[in-house]
């Protein structure tokens, strides 16, 4: 092997670049500086809990810093030892200072008054209040794990504690009682099994109540008798009515919410089943919209009645707290440690529940929020959601794959529930990743290659959900010994070097 001696060249040469990236540094981290503080004050009178001031101007600094493309710098700083800008979401100006303070010391080593490096309690701190509001908002970890497990309870919970205390025993760290089925009767009888297993456990398990929001759904459904599959290139009528003349077309649909009509145009998109069927507005009549389809499996599908429509391109101008939710609420004040808001889409939705919770209860500034992000308008929102919820009361966000995954485009999800990591992690408010984690082995009792890889991916959130099935025991047991392993290899964006025993 050669070895090419350093010259007296070479080093001018390199004193010469650590210098221009000395400068190009310090010039982004004080833009970066000046935008986050405008951005802050902007925000500060939404900002009623003190202790998410520093995370919002922590939050304010990363939104400036990724409005920019620092590739190339991050690329340069490499070879000098200096990549840390990946790893900055939780510290942003903190990581800016360091790399300052080393490129100064690199350029003219032995200087005394040059810039400090941050302390080592100020770089971590923002790691320190992410752990902090997880804890409030879950409780401490089980089992050793920093990553929490929630589970959604089936309704078979309310006549069986033993069933909630073995789930709870597995490593059950909350629960997930969805709103959208049983009653405040079955409720009442899962938050009592729920209450004794915390008991005897000696350890809190906490209680998220969700409460529906505004799901389209098929309602009533025609197929002509010599059809069975919904194909590509089919047309499917939705109707206003289900008097709607049916003679042009061998399938319908009436929805469960008509008054979408009046906000439908021509050529927006339309997902039926949870996106198994994919088209298009075609036309707009006096009966309803014709939609094209435009994809679905091969063989097509069959049409179903009570199967969830999605209208990414079209703003439907619908509460996202129904008649039906704020009857709920009640209930879900007086017992629920976190509310679950569905279709959440802007600060204003935000606000307008938390009004509700003030008229339900003195202390609704200690419950927690849940911001399900599922549609591409609450993606685009996501920062002003965040301060408007964090500035009042302890905030966590799911990623709620499902709807998102329709919404935006499966091929699409990946990369937004990373940058959702990135900004709820700058943010320090817990993440939850949720819908169909470890799916296969829950519903059959057999994991896929897909679902182990998956749920290892969710070990950089700060809860992950488990959906109910037949096995979910098993699935917390897997996801617990996962989790565990996966916290010594990963924490957040950053890789944890333990040593390797398998070489």
């Amino acid at each position: 092997m050669t070895v090419i001696p350093t010259t007296e060249s070479d080093g001018r040469q390199d004193a010469g670049r650590l210098l221009e990236l000395g400068r190009e540094v310090k010039e982004l981290r004080d833009h970066v500086a000046a935008e986050g503080r405008r951005a802050f004050q902007d925000w500060r009178p939404n900002i009623h809990r003190l202790s998410f001031a520093a995370s919002a101007l922590n939050f304010s600094h990363y939104l400036a810093l990724r409005h920019r493309d620092i590739r190339p710098l991050q690329r340069a700083l490499m070879p000098y030892g200096l990549s840390s800008l990946g790893r900055l979401e939780g510290h942003v100006l903190a990581t800016l200072d360091a790399v300052a303070a080393a490129l100064q010391r690199m350029t003219a080593p032995g200087v005394e008054s040059g810039m400090p490096f941050p302390a080592e309690q100020q770089f971590f701190r923002g790691e320190r209040h992410l752990h902090e509001n997880a804890v409030e908002l879950f409780g401490p970890c089980s089992n050793g794990r920093e990553v929490r497990i929630l589970v959604t309870l089936a309704s078979e919970a309310a006549a069986s504690p033993d069933h909630v205390f073995d789930l709870a025993k597995r490593g059950m760290d909350a629960v997930r009682i969805n709103c959208a089925h049983d009653d405040e009767t079955v409720w009442a009888a899962m938050i009592d099994h729920v209450r004794a297993a915390e008991r005897a456990l000696g350890r809190k398990i906490a209680i998220l109540m969700d409460i529906a929001g505004p799901k389209c759904r098929t309602d009533e459904v025609w197929i002509a008798p010599d059809r069975k599959a919904l194909l590509s290139g089919d047309r499917l009528l939705l109707c206003r009515a289900a008097s709607a003349e049916s003679g042009r077309f061998a399938f319908r649909a009436t929805c469960t919410m008509p008054e979408i009509f009046d906000r439908l145009e021509v050529g927006a998109r339309v997902y039926v089943d949870d996106g198994r069927f994919a088209g298009r507005v075609e036309a707009i009549e006096k009966a309803g919209a014709v939609l094209l389809i435009e994809r679905t499996k091969i063989g097509g599908g069959k049409l179903k009645a009570q199967k969830g429509l999605n209208f990414p391109d079209t703003d439907l101008g619908i509460s996202p707290l129904t008649p039906g939710d704020l009857a709920n609420l009640d209930f879900v004040c007086r017992h629920a440690d976190m509310v679950g808001y569905s279709f959440v889409e802007t600060a204003a939705d935000i606000e307008l529940l938390q009004g509700e919770l003030a008229k339900r209860r003195s202390d609704w500034d200690r419950m927690g929020l849940v911001a399900k992000i599922e549609t591409p308008r609450a993606v685009t929102n996501l920062p002003a959601l965040i301060v408007q919820a964090a500035g009042r009361q302890p905030l966590a966000v799911m990623i709620a794959r499902g709807d998102l995954a329709v919404e935006i485009g499966f091929e699409r999800l990946a990369e937004m529930q990373e940058e959702i990591l990135w900004l709820c992690e700058a943010a320090h408010v817990p993440v939850i990743w949720a819908t169909q984690v470890l799916e296969s082995l829950v519903k059959t009792g057999m994991p896929s290659r897909g679902d182990m890889t998956d749920a290892a991916m969710s070990a950089r959130a700060d809860c992950v959900m488990l959906n109910k099935g037949p096995n979910v025991g098993a699935g917390i047991a897997a996801l617990d010994g996962l989790l565990r392993r996966m916290s010594e290899n990963q924490s957040k964006k950053t890789p944890q070097l333990r040593a390797l025993h398998s070489w």
